[in-house]
């Protein structure tokens, strides 16, 4: 297995649509105000890019561009589902295509028991010689990965990181004092950052940074050079952006907001919808109070 560090900013990247369709050109010019802004990770295929209504040729080709415009940067792709067999599949699938790690969620709907998700977690990994970040949202999946069960898998030597999203600081306190050196911790809510970075965490994977990529770089680079005074001061600024990008279902906000920045149409695929125009105005005066407007 080749290591991969995975720690700073990276960003949970949205998909861009427009008529229906995969807005391409839009995706790469998205892709390049990421790097141009020194974002650390590509995650493509995730929640936030509304995965679960791509098809296949869509990833593929969302994989390609990512790859194309990385300028190197590590590609962590999205590939989790709530079965085993389809989760294998759809890593063979996409592993060709410029993936550097794979993030899989724990598995949702089924409500795993905890030897559940190990037994789980332990299979994907053995599947492939690629790093597997995996990823504990509980708000989304209806079950929750404790911290005994991140230890045992943070074991296994293609399991190199988790990304955190429960919002329990005890447990993810439990995970950052006895994981192994080289497992990363990496913080799934953007209001999580500072005081999980300040604790030993790697990193952040953003939502917020789609929108003010930039910003969350000098904010993750703050912390990690210890300049603490400018962390917080940064914190508090991004503070209404952190919160505001989830009024409604993520990334109904944060489309709303870069469609008012003209970066993107406003547009999903169903079962989500555009932000109500109460939010919609909401997110645009939220980045018009960061300057991005």
């Amino acid at each position: 297995m080749t290591q991969i560090d995975l720690s700073g900013c990276g960003t949970a990247l949205i998909t861009p649509f427009s008529h229906t369709e995969v807005d391409y050109e839009a995706y790469a010019r998205l892709v390049d105000r990421q790097v141009e802004a020194g974002i650390d990770v590509l995650v493509p295929l995730g929640t936030t890019g509304e995965t679960p209504c791509l098809e296949d040729d869509e990833k593929i080709r969302i994989l390609q561009i990512a790859k194309e415009h990385s300028a190197g940067k590590p590609i962590m792709v999205g590939g989790g589902t709530n079965s085993l067999k389809h989760t294998q599949r759809s890593m063979q699938f996409l592993e060709p295509y410029g993936v550097d790690a794979f993030l899989i969620v724990v598995p949702y709907y089924n409500k795993p028991t905890q030897e559940g998700q190990y037994q789980y977690f332990k299979a994907v990994a053995e599947s492939t010689d690629k790093p597997i970040v995996l990823y504990n949202v509980p708000g989304r999946t209806g079950s929750n990965m404790n911290a005994e069960t991140t230890l045992r898998l943070a074991e296994i030597q293609n399991i190199t990181a988790i990304k955190e999203a429960s919002g329990n600081r005890a447990q993810i306190e439990e995970i950052l004092r006895n994981a192994p050196k080289d497992f990363q911790v990496l913080s799934g809510n953007d209001d999580d950052t500072l005081w999980m970075m300040e604790n030993g965490g790697a990193g952040i994977i953003s939502v917020a940074s789609n929108i003010a990529p930039e910003l969350m770089v000098r904010f993750v680079r703050a912390i990690q050079g210890s300049f603490f005074e400018n962390a917080h001061r940064l914190n508090d600024m991004l503070t209404p952006l952190f919160r505001n990008c989830f009024v409604e279902s993520n990334p109904i906000p944060a489309k709303a907001a870069m469609a008012a920045m003209g970066l993107i149409e406003n547009e999903f695929r169903l079962p989500l919808v555009p932000a109500t125009d109460k939010t919609y105005a909401l997110m645009e005066q939220t980045v018009r109070d960061l300057g991005l407007l």
